[in-house]
């Protein structure tokens, strides 16, 4: 059984406790790989590791961070196949969703920030005759980047290249559930030239890293995506210590469909928007809300496409729906499947454990594909963030309801519209409270716009120069002419 290490000061070494428990494989159940039991002890370490090293780092030319990123994006790349099959058994998404996005994503990450640095600019601000003024922005020092299990690879990378970008040292947290890649990530920075201690990587449980690496006096960042309960109790830590904060969290994403809409590219899109990843991306359109004109048509079609998804074992190229990551998770969607039930949901396909997808999956945590339909806005199926392959589907019959709908949740991460009137696509997006309002399309990324979420779904941006700013402070020098 391969034994993951913690990566402190350069070097993989064994957890302070000495203490290990199982990573499972999801698309078969049972346990593949041993987990270390970090502690307050490790993230000690680490974070003196990188207290240490920031100096040095934080003094080391654009152009020679720039060099250092681009080789581990180089790494990456050269074992990107690997890396997709690794990726796979650890997560259980289908291995070419991890091949054409996760990891290409991961690569890019680092490609991006690595040149972005050599391009960063400053400001400047003359007050008339009196005064020069310009601003300086100087790396934080040690920082904490804690990423979830959902993209592993893809989240993390977003996280740690801005921040040695731009000459912070790094302590990571990665998901304990999807904790592989990460630990490949470690022996590739290394072999790409990054000096001792400027990435640490501690695993181990949330519960005991997470505490004593956000209140850690030496870190002065936090920056986390993950769940919005957890995001709430990190910010009570770090808070009232005044440290620098960025958190997405949650969403529960409306997916808005005029009958004006391109119907075809519509509904193709809303598929891979709502089961994607088996339905486990923080950007999912989990709620899809359609003009009453097209409501039968469009969920005639849409079932249709849902039930002709491939479910199958996630090593096997040609599989569209793999497993969900773990068994509590499994059991969690189960249990609003059954409250959707409970609701009144009338479930139109899916709703419950696919049949075993081969031999080798027997026993893994695989869940069809569901649509739910009739349920009011209000129940708890329709607010809270289920995170699995379910949505829910209700008419509309105007464009001020579409809106209220839409922001009828506690959460605001992002939005799809589809109309091709290009005036009420502007007047929705603009009134829609989410981070991110895609216009007839999901998911199209741009690595230089800001990210992040309101209400529940988080404070504070990443991505470009969001995370630059993030992960720097400015300083302003007055000049008297």
């Amino acid at each position: 059984m391969i034994k993951i290490l913690q990566f402190i000061d350069g070097k993989l070494v064994e957890p302070a406790s000495g203490k290990y428990f199982d990573d499972v494989d999801p698309a078969v159940g049972a346990p593949y790989a041993l987990v270390p039991d970090g502690d307050a002890e490790d993230v000690a370490r680490a974070v003196a590791a990188a207290k240490a090293a920031f100096p040095s780092w934080s003094q080391t030319t654009a152009a020679d961070r720039s060099r250092i990123l681009l080789a581990i994006a180089d790494g990456i790349e050269r074992e990107i196949d690997e890396l997709a099959r690794i990726e796979s058994i650890d997560n259980g998404k289908p291995i070419t969703l991890a091949r054409s996005s996760d990891l290409p994503r991961a690569v890019a990450n680092f490609r991006f920030f690595a040149t972005a640095i050599l391009h960063a600019r400053s400001e400047l601000h003359v007050a008339d005759a009196t005064a020069l003024n310009y601003t300086l922005r100087r790396p934080l020092g040690v920082v904490a980047c804690i990423s979830p299990w959902n993209l592993p690879l893809y989240l993390l990378t977003w996280k740690i290249a801005p921040a040695l970008a731009t000459g912070n040292t790094v302590v990571a947290k990665p998901s304990e559930i999807t904790p592989m890649t990460a630990f490949h990530l470690a022996r590739i920075v290394k072999a790409a030239g990054l000096p001792p201690g400027v990435l640490n990587i501690v695993h181990g449980l949330g519960p005991k890293i997470g505490p004593p690496l956000t209140g850690h006096p030496d870190v002065k960042a936090v920056s986390f995506t993950g769940g919005t309960a957890t995001g709430a109790s990190i910010a009570s830590v770090v808070a009232p210590k005044f440290k620098k904060l960025s958190l997405e969290l949650g969403g529960k994403n409306p997916n808005i469909v005029f009958a004006d809409a391109d119907m075809d590219e519509a509904i193709k899109t809303s598929l891979r928007s709502s089961f994607q990843n088996q339905g486990q991306i923080c950007l999912c359109g989990s709620r899809i809300l359609v003009e009453d004109k097209s409501y039968a048509a469009f969920i005639e079609r849409f079932v249709a496409g849902a039930e002709t998804l491939r479910l199958g074992d996630p090593l096997d190229p040609a599989t569209e729906q793999g497993a969900v990551v773990s068994k509590p998770h499994f059991d969690k969607i189960m249990s609003h499947l059954a409250l959707a039930r409970e609701e009144g949901g009338n479930v139109l396909c899916g709703g419950g454990p696919a049949r075993p997808v081969s031999e080798r999956c027997k026993d893994g945590y695989f869940i069809q594909p569901t649509v739910i339909v009739d349920l009011p806005m209000n129940c708890r199926t329709n607010q809270e963030e289920i995170f699995g392959p379910v949505v829910t589907v209700t008419p509309f019959s105007s464009e001020d309801q579409a809106v209220a709908l839409a922001n009828g949740t506690s959460y605001g991460l992002s939005a799809s519209v589809w109309t091709q009137n290009l005036g009420r696509a502007h007047r929705v997006a603009d009134r829609i409270e989410s981070g991110t309002v895609w216009i007839n399309c999901w998911m199209v990324r741009d690595l230089r716009v800001p990210f992040g979420g309101v209400k529940g779904s988080g404070v504070g941006r990443e991505g470009g120069e969001d995370s630059m700013r993030f992960f720097t402070e400015p300083k302003n020098v007055c000049v008297k002419t």
